[in-house]
């Protein structure tokens, strides 16, 4: 926007150069023609007033001289004469056969150049006009509306996925926007796709390890058969013997599941550790939320706080706060949510707060566990990994998160260590 602005800037100055250098040259030629042209007519008819006499005088034949008057009083008329002639007046005094005539005129070009130069300038002024109009335009129509989204795929490749665009009047973007709004929902149902796989091979690993309790318990028994010498032949103890070794391979077999199980996770909790300003933080807060909670007739409003620097990593700190306002809409009753900042230390608390149905004691410890899912959720959807993540970045933050329930206040704070 700024390199636009400079060449706006830069177009404006060329078209008034342009209309001020034509109407100096269109002047200074009419004046140099036009100055000489009343001059002309003075002599013609000085020389026609010598020989006739000024009563054979027609002044309709002459464009400068209007009037020609005899003058009476010529006390001071002589004197005067290089004077009136030298600076610039509308008349002139010539001494012709012993009397002093007046010549009153009228430069041509003046009512010439009026004409001409409102016409000029007009088509100059209008043909200004429509090129500004065009590059205000663009600028309000494509250039700004592009500015705005100029965000989105950066901010998509960093997963904030909760904020749709909307379509402007113009739509010149029409099918981008759509197009990145579907690249969004896809992306979203991508990632709910994986957590819930993620979910499957929880549950996987925890059957898994479920069935290896059943060799185990068989193996035990045999184990304490032996010991107590309940078979009393060779050829059984060989048979338990076997049986033991076919459960001990189950077992491994298992155990081996769960190794592969576990080694695949695809959640990418990789944190670049920096400084960033709190306000910075907040402001991008807001930015997602305000239309988005407006929409829903949803209240946020952000408190006071003080500007810092904070450490940690910033993309990574808004994915948290994200999660954070989002379970206050999923879980709050709508009708507001609160984003305040307090200083403890040397750390900075962020704190979401909703009002709505909070969760009961007991189960607050467990609300930061993968897939646990509280006795609120209802019929909103979800596979309980957003706080698990938020506290696994949170402590690659080398800070912290936690929740309280106040009355009817669900509060989720996260602690990030200020510079």
């Amino acid at each position: 926007m700024k390199g636009f602005h400079r060449i706006m800037a830069g177009i404006i100055i060329v078209l008034a150069a342009v209309i001020l250098g034509v109407n100096l040259v269109y002047f200074f030629t009419l004046h140099a023609d036009n100055g000489r042209t009343y001059r002309v007519e003075i002599n013609r008819l000085q020389h026609e007033i010598a020989e006739k006499g000024i009563e054979y005088i027609d002044l309709k034949k002459y464009e400068a001289v209007n009037k020609i008057t005899e003058l009476k009083d010529t006390k001071h008329t002589k004197d005067m004469q290089t004077f009136y002639e030298g600076n610039g007046s509308d008349y002139a005094i010539r001494y012709i056969n012993g009397s002093y005539y007046r010549f009153d005129y009228e430069i041509a070009f003046s009512k010439q150049y009026e004409v001409i130069s409102r016409a000029v300038n007009t088509a100059m002024l209008i043909m200004a006009a429509v090129v500004l109009a065009v590059l205000f335009y663009i600028r309000l129509r494509l250039l700004k509306p592009f500015n705005n989204l100029k965000e989105v795929p950066y901010e998509l490749s960093k997963g904030n996925l909760s904020v749709g665009l909307k379509e402007n009047k113009s739509r010149y973007f029409g099918r981008f926007i759509w197009g990145l709004n579907m690249l969004r929902e896809n992306l979203e149902k991508q990632k709910q796709r994986e957590l819930a796989l993620q979910k499957e091979k929880k549950t996987l690993i925890l059957s898994i390890s479920h069935d290896i309790k059943t060799p185990l318990s068989a193996i035990s028994l045999y184990a304490k058969a032996l010991s107590k010498n309940l078979y009393d032949s060779d050829e059984k103890r060989t048979e338990i013997a076997e049986n033991i070794s076919t459960k001990v391979k189950e077992i491994e077999g298992l155990v081996t599941e769960i190794m592969k199980a576990s080694s695949e996770d695809f959640l990418d909790l990789t944190v670049h550790n920096t400084e960033f300003y709190l306000a910075d933080l907040v402001e991008k807060v807001k930015v997602y939320y305000t239309e988005k909670l407006s929409l829903l007739k949803i209240k946020m409003r952000i408190e006071a706080y003080d500007n810092c620097l904070l450490k940690g990593d910033p993309d990574r700190a808004i994915e948290v706060i994200q999660n954070m306002v989002e379970n206050a809409i999923k879980y709050g009753d709508g009708r507001e949510i609160v984003i305040s900042v307090v200083t403890e230390e040397d750390c900075k608390l962020i704190c979401v707060a909703n009002t709505g149905q909070t969760l009961p004691e007991n189960e607050l410890p467990h609300i930061f566990e993968s897939f646990w899912r509280g006795s609120n959720v209802g019929k909103n959807s979800g596979n309980g990994l957003g706080l698990y993540i938020c506290r696994q970045l949170m402590r690659q933050m080398d800070g912290s998160i936690y929740a309280q329930c106040q009355g009817d206040e669900m509060r989720v704070t996260i602690v990030l260590r200020m510079a």
